[in-house]
């Protein structure tokens, strides 16, 4: 086997999984500031997701004070405590980038059904 990809696999994160574009998720983040380190939860609609092995990743949106603020976050990172979903969205889209354009009660997601 190549060595590089026995490195990938050794990195990849099985405990993060679950969630698709169209779900609200609280992206739990380690902050590190001089010798401390916290936890900064970050909720929002996830828009895209990257697949890859350890190159995946995915783009959170929210709105803060009126202002649209999208983060991306790489899906192996040591960085990542956790990702928890807070409800499923229903989309017929993988990238839902029309979100950006869509202000309050229009870029609300429907519920996915069980």
């Amino acid at each position: 086997m190549d060595a590089i990809k026995q490195i990938e696999r050794e990195q990849l994160r099985m405990d993060i999984t679950g969630f698709e574009p169209g779900d609200t998720v609280k992206v739990h983040v380690r902050i590190r500031e001089g010798e401390k380190e916290r936890i900064q939860v970050f909720q929002g609609v996830v828009i895209a997701m990257k697949k890859g092995t350890t190159n995946a990743s995915f783009t959170v949106r929210k709105v803060s004070y009126g202002i649209g603020v999208e983060r991306i976050f790489p899906l192996h990172s040591p960085a990542l405590e956790r990702v928890e979903v807070v409800e499923k969205g229903r989309v017929r889209r993988s990238k839902i980038y029309y979100l950006r354009g869509l202000k309050e009660k229009a870029a609300r997601m429907k519920l996915r059904r069980k």
